[in-house]
């Protein structure tokens, strides 16, 4: 039986939720606002409360979130020829939605999310979830860091010019040439690298090449829950050994067989902090992409039950500031110029 949680915890939760910096490294709320893509329910503002969906800025505000990862995900099929087209309108509904709410601010800077959040404002970072919209090109790439990208995965399960998805790991292949020379452009410009959704065998060849942080933006822990989106152990000491982040998604099906509840995404953070300790753990939570989720993390206003259970389980107070934000931080100031 659950141990419940006392006043004293409750009242130390709240403050520690208050006082950190949180973060998550996935969303896929901009999507909802192409009608095309969304076919129902196409979103129209970012700061109107709504009774569907995970995320608008009314339960951020009430989640007490400080910054926001808003995915541009363009690769709903393989070799997908609109690609480059739907990600420009993603990046210009984000942009709109910012001019609509003064509360959001689009972050080019790390140092601007504790800015930020002392001005009770949402930071708001953009990531391209997958890069078939750069058609192979490292000037579109550079195109891309102007208009504010800051984190980039090279696929959506697909194979792309840069690397295999998951979708794509019957070759057990490597990166290609491009993708190895697209690691490099971002390294040098400043773009954090996601590893979520590419192949095994692609993960390895990052660890191999790559000498600077990377984050996997939304993935689990294989060993607490069989699914070929999650880390194994080894990935997880490798992500450690470049000082990166695994960003714990709150999608059902990356966290059990059944019932998911916070309580079990919280055993896959405790799974991290067993195999490398608190500092390579934190939230990336696939909100708006998932068709359900976890008992106790139904929208946005709920991740305080996060710092809850991580005060029930007796974690103290710097590491609980770590794994709710700071961690991810600590990649963004080494990486993001």
């Amino acid at each position: 039986m659950k141990k419940m949680i006392s006043r004293a915890q409750e009242d130390r939760a709240l403050e520690l939720h208050k006082k950190a910096i949180v973060i998550d490294t996935h969303c896929d709320t901009i999507l909802k606002f192409l009608p095309r893509i969304t076919k129902k329910d196409a979103r129209t503002n970012l700061g109107t409360r709504i009774d569907f969906g995970h995320l608008d800025l009314p339960r951020i505000l009430e989640g007490g979130l400080s910054c926001q990862t808003f995915a541009i995900g363009t690769g709903f099929r393989e070799n997908q020829p609109d690609a480059l087209f739907t990600a420009i309108q993603l990046v210009s509904i984000f942009q709109k939605q910012c001019e609509l709410n003064d509360i959001i601010v689009h972050i080019q800077n790390p140092l601007d999310i504790k800015k930020a959040k002392d001005e009770g404002k949402l930071s708001a970072i953009l990531s391209l979830e997958g890069s078939e919209c750069l058609m192979g090109d490292l000037d579109v790439l550079r195109v891309f860091y102007k208009l504010g990208i800051r984190m980039i995965s090279f696929t959506w399960n697909w194979r792309t010019p840069f690397a295999d998805g998951l979708y794509a790991k019957r070759s057990e292949s490597k990166l290609t040439d491009l993708g190895v020379k697209a690691l490099e452009e971002m390294d040098e410009i400043g773009i954090v690298f996601d590893v979520s959704h590419l192949a095994d065998s692609c993960f390895w060849d990052v660890v191999d090449i790559k000498k600077t942080p990377f984050i996997a933006s939304h993935s689990n822990c294989r060993k607490v829950f069989n699914h070929e989106r999650n880390l194994t152990d080894d990935m997880i000491v490798a992500l450690a050994d470049h000082n990166g982040v695994i960003g714990i998604s709150f999608y059902p099906l990356f966290i059990s067989k059944e019932n998911a509840t916070v309580e079990k995404v919280v055993d896959h953070i405790d799974h991290v902090v067993d195999i490398v300790g608190p500092d390579y753990v934190g939230l990336g939570s696939d909100f708006d992409g998932i068709a359900s989720t976890p008992e106790g993390l139904e929208d946005v206003s709920k991740i305080p039950n996060i710092t809850r259970e991580l005060v029930r389980r007796e974690y103290n107070d710097e590491d609980i500031l770590k794994i709710l934000g700071g961690n991810h931080l600590r990649v963004f100031n080494e990486v993001m110029r």
